[in-house]
């Protein structure tokens, strides 16, 4: 479990690939103090399993499917990444819960620049819509993030917007996104078990009563 505070900027080291799966090394000095076989680490929003460490270098195990949903699989030596070690019971949970199980990837559609922020607008899918909310939270590329902005229900294309201080342009790897970039994205918890919850009543009044049974003719 994470809380979407970023502690350091890390690096890609080095990418080995197999037929269904890669293992990554990247350098993060700060994440890897105190770490051990097991643990995890989210990099850019992804929760990775530690299977080696040095001093300041971790290496991780990337299935097939987490390569196919995020944007690791486009990932090479020398890309930047967000990392934060999983958050310690009874500390301060300065965001919100992330899991580190993304939901997929967007694209950034617009970055309207201002005095003090930066406005990010990004695309999301009908599926992923209904789990944004304006002034709710969202991980983009592990990163805790407030809502700013979002596209009316009736629009076909859907995007919500956040707003970026200079703290987390600095910080991240959000301050260096551009129109076309892909992030990994990661909704809610609480969105996703009420979406479910719903979903399942919904089916449920459809259902016929199972004990119902036919009349019996008159003999």
């Amino acid at each position: 479990m994470f809380t979407g505070i970023i502690e350091e900027l890390g690096q890609i080291e080095r990418i080995e690939h197999t037929a269904d799966a890669a293992r990554f090394t990247i350098r993060g000095a700060l994440v890897v103090d105190g770490a051990g076989h097991g643990d995890s680490i989210a990099v850019s929003g992804v929760c990775l399993t530690v299977v080696e460490r040095t001093a300041e270098t971790f290496t991780a195990d990337v299935m097939a499917q987490t390569l196919h949903m995020s944007t690791l699989s486009d990932a090479h030596v020398g890309s930047p990444v967000n990392l934060e070690r999983a958050a310690l019971v009874g500390g301060r949970l300065g965001g919100h819960i992330v899991q580190g199980h993304i939901d997929g990837t967007s694209t950034v559609l617009a970055v309207t620049p201002g005095n003090a922020w930066r406005v990010l607008r990004f695309s999301v899918s009908a599926q992923l819509a209904k789990l944004v909310v304006d002034k709710g939270s969202i991980a983009i590329d592990g990163v805790s993030l407030t809502v700013s902005n979002i596209s009316p229900a009736t629009d076909e294309a859907q995007w919500f917007e956040v707003s970026l201080i200079p703290e987390t342009l600095a910080a991240t790897t959000l301050g260096e996104r551009r129109v076309g970039d892909l992030v990994n994205i990661e909704t809610d918890i609480l969105a996703r078990h009420v979406e479910r919850m719903l979903a399942l009543s919904a089916a449920a009044k459809t259902k016929e009563p199972q004990n119902a049974t036919a009349p019996r003719s008159a003999s």
